[in-house]
């Protein structure tokens, strides 16, 4: 397990698939591809509610990129009036990142999942209670199996606020699946939802994140100009 963090450090690229249920937003099925260097991500998301966490949200599938610290969201979860006749939305960094933007309107994911998954897949490490389960294939794959909780009191920085922003409470409980490579095949991450929190409905936390590319050549583009329209600042409106 140590040398797959290590080799988690070396990630420049990466294709996953994320499957499972987010508190809020209920089930989910989405893949992804991202660069470290330079940054950059790609998702395509199918949710029962794509568009914020009442369930009000459109249904279908959601296209998120993340290119030149420029946040894009396309896809049939979008509203159409939001669109203006383009496929695509664009937020500059000074929208998206500010806490107050209305980002649950257009289907941003939680920051958990916009998270590099690499640095996620390491938790484990942290856990006390950590248990050998045995040997299992996973997409074809020879893996060994890890389970372990982890108390949030084990994670730090922005890997801890990722879990409050989901209002999930402790233990989380994580499998892991390295393969013959020592790298990170597959992991799994499971909390119960916090009940100070929780509305009618809420599930629990879990998601599963397995690893299809690993440090594969991979272009990101940003959609063409002509086919965004960008998103309003309602803070500088009237």
């Amino acid at each position: 397990m140590a040398r797959a963090e290590k080799n988690a450090k070396g990630i420049t690229s990466l294709r996953y698939r994320i499957s499972g249920t987010v508190p809020g937003r209920g089930r989910l099925e989405a893949e992804a591809s991202m660069n470290t260097q330079p940054p950059a991500m790609s998702m395509t998301m199918t949710a029962a509610a794509a568009q914020g966490g009442n369930g009000q949200g459109r249904r279908g599938q959601l296209e998120i990129r993340f290119v030149g610290k420029v946040m894009y969201v396309g896809g049939s979860a979008v509203r159409p009036e939001k669109l203006n006749g383009k496929s695509w939305l664009s937020a500059a960094p000074a929208i998206w990142g500010r806490g107050g933007a209305d980002n649950q309107s257009y289907g941003v994911l939680p920051s958990q999942l916009q998270a590099n998954p690499t640095a996620q897949s390491t938790l484990l490490t942290g856990s006390k209670d950590l248990r050998l389960i045995g040997t299992e294939a996973v997409d074809g794959a020879k893996t060994t199996h890890y389970k372990g909780t982890v108390n949030s009191r084990g994670l730090i920085g922005g890997r801890l606020d990722q879990f409050i922003q989901l209002e999930v409470s402790n233990p989380l409980t994580m499998d892991l699946w390295i393969d013959g490579n020592d790298r990170t095949k597959q992991f799994r991450m499971r909390a119960k939802h916090n009940d100070m929190f929780a509305d009618a409905g809420d599930g629990p936390l879990d998601l599963t994140i397995t690893f299809l590319d690993i440090n594969q050549p991979m272009t990101i583009k940003a959609p063409p100009a002509k086919d965004t329209t960008p998103i309003a600042d309602d803070a500088q409106k009237g």
